[in-house]
């Protein structure tokens, strides 16, 4: 004979193991996001432990209990802003048809972001990796090397975007390596100098080298 008492308590218990871990996935979700916004906007070194947590309105505890520092953070940080952005800018070219309408669609897609038309990756001010490895420049840290992860996984999303237009292995990996060098200038140009429209000028310069 089943006791339903001891069933129910047993239950109870594991109702409140699920409860609880979605709790604590929901506040370092909340923690990350939290940072991203304020260390983007900000600057790495410009926003300190107190400042998030404030502005999230979670227990300095809670985040101990996920991340032993503030760079543990940051790094989680940055993992979370590459797949925004990867997911992003993937689904733009998923859009597309295929070859130059690929490469038009990336300098549509960064147009966009550049003049606050995109909502998934917030505010432009910058690139987040660029900006953040500005801050920690030393090569073989981790942070550092987790901004040169992104953005060779930004080139492999753009590569196979490249091979729609063309299966020669050499004109693919130099259009490729041409698309990634007019996509971080116009960037960097877009934030550093405004210039609101760099993305389409690079556009303009992509498609007469293509062509």
């Amino acid at each position: 004979m089943v006791d339903k008492s001891v069933y129910s308590c047993q239950h109870s218990i594991t109702s409140i193991k699920i409860v609880l871990r979605t709790d604590m996935s929901s506040k370092r979700q909340l923690l990350i996001s939290t940072a991203f916004k304020l260390f983007y906007k900000k600057g790495i070194h410009a926003v300190g432990i107190n400042e998030i947590l404030a502005e999230s309105g979670v227990a300095k505890k809670t985040l101990y209990n996920h991340f032993s520092s503030k760079e543990a953070l940051l790094l989680a940080v940055l993992q979370y802003r590459d797949e925004i952005y990867c997911q992003w800018l993937q689904s733009e070219f998923d859009k597309a048809d295929r070859g130059v309408a690929k490469i038009d669609a990336l300098f549509s897609a960064l147009d966009n972001w550049f003049n606050d038309r995109t909502q998934v990756l917030a505010l432009f001010h910058g690139c987040f990796f660029i900006n953040v490895s500005a801050e920690y420049g030393e090569l073989n840290s981790l942070i550092h090397q987790q901004c040169i992860h992104h953005k060779i996984r930004v080139e492999s999303i753009i590569r196979e975007a490249v091979k729609t237009l063309t299966e020669d292995p050499e004109r693919i990996a130099e259009i490729t390596q041409t698309l990634c060098y007019l996509k971080e200038g116009a960037t960097v140009k877009a934030h550093v100098q405004g210039d609101k429209k760099s993305a389409l000028n690079a556009r303009e310069i992509a498609i007469k080298i293509i062509s």
